[in-house]
């Protein structure tokens, strides 16, 4: 079993003296950054000119500046920009102003275990991975609490690099929860067949299914959205609260029956065989050469299928559904 370690393992005093650039202002980029200058660190923003979120972040008093200037001022520097994005502001605006015994750190392993970013053999390499979106990473915090984190170390020249990436952990709150010990490798693997297998591709499809099977039968669209997508919300949240046990303990018996005599009937061994085979590709690079192709390409597929998926019935059977809902907030995502 991998360590996991508190707040009583990190001694934030490795960063006291340091700046952290955060490079990026997204979900986790303002998270870290808020995080860090609330936990009594020096911080400092990195984004690119004409970046509408370089006012929102000075707003928040925090000083702002290029990436290549956050760069050369900061003694860590983290990438919290889109993996597409990662390499490019790498070469041209970080890699550039990185001397001899600066950290690089990174939320997700993929452009370090992919290579798409090689280090230099002089600096330390560091991840510290939330386990939740960046609201929640902030909303912990500010709530005197915090997300779990995963930390890994690739590159330890200065003998400190555990010290500083668990130092990191620490100043978003990371280390109040737990942060498990892991290897890029690990991370960026398991969290590529969690997303396609599982928590995005796999739980999905199986919703689109259902609501289609029931609606091609006959059934009213908005009852198969409601059993089918809207439902899942309940039941994930008791799996969240209290594991399957606490699940079925909560559900109905016949319920229960039903997940016992059905749910492998569905999810058998041909579908774990599936799996296998996305996890093959992850581990050799087939996926990972793909998504980068992809965006080189100008992701015609993606946005093909973007545009394709939202127009599917059920995104239009739920979005008169929410509007029921008082804690629906469906207009923030309109841009």
């Amino acid at each position: 079993m991998a360590k996991i370690f508190y707040s009583g393992d990190c001694n934030l005093d490795y960063l006291k003296k340091k700046t952290v650039a955060i490079i990026g202002y997204g979900s986790q980029g303002h998270a870290h950054a808020l995080n860090f200058k609330e936990s009594g660190v020096k911080v400092v923003v990195g984004l690119y000119k004409g970046s509408k979120s370089w006012a929102r972040a000075e707003k928040a008093g925090l000083d702002v500046m290029t990436a290549g200037e956050a760069a050369k001022a900061a003694d860590v520097i983290m990438i919290l920009t889109p993996d597409e994005k990662q390499a490019k502001i790498y070469r041209e605006d970080i890699l550039p102003n990185l001397k001899a015994g600066k950290a690089l750190a990174f939320a997700h392993g993929f452009n370090i275990h992919f290579k798409q970013i090689v280090p230099p053999d002089n600096i330390d390499v560091f991840m510290v991975a939330p386990k939740a979106p960046g609201h929640t990473v902030r909303s912990e915090y500010v709530e005197g609490k915090g997300t779990p984190c995963l930390f890994a170390v690739y590159q330890d020249v200065s003998g400190h690099c555990q010290d500083i990436a668990l130092a990191y952990a620490a100043g978003i709150g990371g280390s109040r929860a737990g942060v498990l010990e892991t290897t890029f490798k690990c991370e960026t693997e398991t969290d590529l067949f969690g997303e396609q297998c599982v928590l995005c591709g796999g739980v999905t499809a199986l919703m689109k299914a259902g609501f289609e099977t029931l609606v091609e039968a006959g059934y009213d669209p908005q009852n198969a959205y409601f059993e089918c997508i809207h439902e899942l919300k309940l039941i994930v949240d008791l799996i969240y609260k209290g594991g399957f046990g606490f699940m079925r303990y909560s559900v109905s018996d016949t319920a229960e029956y039903g997940d016992y005599t059905v749910g492998e009937r569905l999810i058998d061994d041909t579908v774990k065989a599936k799996m296998k085979g996305v996890l093959k590709e992850i581990q050799t690079g087939d996926f990972a050469s793909r998504w980068i192709a992809e965006n080189n390409n100008g992701r015609a597929y993606f946005n093909a299928r973007r545009a394709l998926e939202a127009e599917h019935p059920l995104e239009k059977v739920g979005a008169e559904l929410r509007k029921m809902y008082s804690w629906s907030d469906d207009d923030k995502y309109k841009d």
